[in-house]
């Protein structure tokens, strides 16, 4: 089992900047670079019986796409997509600062 989970976080290591870049596409003439945010997470174990097991996930948010242009190519994001992603940081964020702050006073 372990083995197995190690082939599969090797495959993923590999394959980066291949999921957060995708391949470049052309549209009306214009060639386009989607970029997204990825996360992979995997766990596994077993007992002392040799029974195990072990799972693993993944997201992909589309954040935006680099667009070629006359001056270069230029970053175009995704707000809805940024705002999923940002919202619950900057709440996260807020509540720990806030925690730290009243730490701090006592």
């Amino acid at each position: 089992m372990a083995n197995e989970l190690e082939n599969v976080t090797e495959t993923v290591k590999s394959m980066g900047v291949k999921a957060a870049y995708g391949a470049p596409i052309t549209l009306d003439g214009v060639e386009v670079v989607p970029v997204a945010l990825v996360s992979f997470g995997f766990g596994g174990g077993s007992d002392e019986k040799d029974n195990g097991g072990g799972g693993g996930g993944g997201v992909s948010v589309p954040i935006g796409a680099y667009i070629s242009g006359p001056n270069g190519p230029t970053f175009r994001p995704n707000i809805v997509s940024l705002l999923w992603v940002l919202v619950p940081l900057t709440f996260a964020s807020g509540h720990a600062l806030s925690r730290i702050i009243r730490a701090l006073k006592k």
